[in-house]
């Protein structure tokens, strides 16, 4: 996503040995982070970015290590707060490409309030969130997408906390673009992961990701090779929603509530068409629902992707028709001035 101003920069070719850092991956053996690290080490070569215009923002977690990683510039923030941070630094610097990566536990525990405003305000970033449903560094807490019953060192009777869904949750927030994938199938995880960041405006990305220590298999039941071909829904633009080895599932809507129906009984005509780019997030959402969690059919791919005038560029324009109508203001002369002031009274 990113904005360069004046004419395009001459990008030197790269490899994706030129974004690998010399720092040692310091992730638990077999952890699902290997695999979208290597994802995206080998998307940035292809997407004409220059490494020195290129920004990777995180919170605290086992996700959070990323931009250690990068051969490029990166912030290790705190907890919860990459959105903040990288807010100031999208509308700052609107010439830069910046990322955001991010946990469940860190996005949508003590983050959840920045991750809402940063979408809602459509700030240019492209935001991975890595779900795999536990505390996974601080050595297997729930999570906010921890299922319910979940039973764990802090909920050793099973928790009681009903779970976030992350692509409601950013399409309840009026996020303009919206998507899921998972550290299975890397031609999937780089094709949504291009599109997120040719995205102008606030791109989520949810993730999901296989913490093999303290939650191995949660997402066995869709992404084991046997399983995927009849539990992952896939949304191709333009097209009906229909899934399973032969195609012989798909998806309907009855009022307003998506459902799976055998395609022979309802006929395709009855399918939903897929639309990324209707402006009304109400079938996207429902679509988002068809799965209470990771255990049964469930979507994956672009839900929307809808333009909105990114927030760096409404800042910048309402900065210009301020200093048009009053002139330049002098920042240096207000910090001088003196702790009293009249205001004069209006007639």
């Amino acid at each position: 996503m990113s904005v360069l101003d004046g004419p395009p920069l001459e990008v030197p070719v790269t490899t994706r040995k030129d974004w690998t850092s010399d720092q040692e991956v310091r992730w638990c053996p077999g952890c699902g982070d290997y695999s979208i690290l290597a994802a995206v080490q080998m998307l940035l070569p292809e997407l004409g970015v220059p490494r020195e215009n290129v920004v990777f923002v995180s919170g605290i977690g086992c996700a959070a290590r990323f931009p250690y990683y990068m051969e490029t510039y990166g912030i290790h923030s705190i907890h919860g707060r990459a959105p903040a941070i990288a807010t100031g630094l999208a509308v700052s610097r609107p010439d830069l490409d910046v990322w955001v990566v991010t946990g469940d536990g860190d996005g949508l525990s003590i983050g959840g309030n920045h991750l809402l405003h940063a979408l809602r305000r459509n700030v240019n970033l492209t935001i991975l969130l890595f779900n795999n449903q536990i505390y996974g560094l601080t050595k297997g807490q729930f999570s906010p997408t921890s299922e319910a019953g979940k039973v764990t060192k802090s909920s050793p009777f099973g928790s009681l906390d009903q779970p976030f869904n992350p692509v409601s949750l950013a399409l309840g927030a009026e996020a303009t673009f919206v998507a899921r994938t998972h550290d299975m199938d890397r031609k999937h995880l780089m094709a949504t992961l291009r599109r997120a960041h040719e995205h102008r405006g606030a791109a989520f990305v949810e993730v999901y990701q296989n913490c093999n220590v303290f939650n191995d298999g949660a997402f066995d039941g869709i992404l084991s090779r046997d399983r995927r071909a009849d539990n992952l829904i896939p949304l191709v633009d333009g097209e009906p929603v229909r899934f399973g080895a032969e195609s012989e599932w798909g998806v309907v809507l009855t009022d307003g509530e998506a459902r799976i129906a055998p395609v022979a009984e309802v006929g395709e005509e009855a399918l939903v068409v897929h639309r990324e780019g209707r402006e009304d997030p109400s079938v996207a959402f429902a679509l988002s629902r068809l799965a209470a969690g990771p255990t049964t059919p469930t979507p994956i791919g672009v839900f929307r992707a809808v333009e909105r005038p990114d927030y760096a560029s409404l800042v910048s324009d309402q900065i210009a028709a301020a200093q048009n109508r009053q002139g330049r203001g002098d920042l240096a002369g207000l910090l001088r001035s003196g702790q009293t002031w009249e205001v004069a009274e209006r007639r």
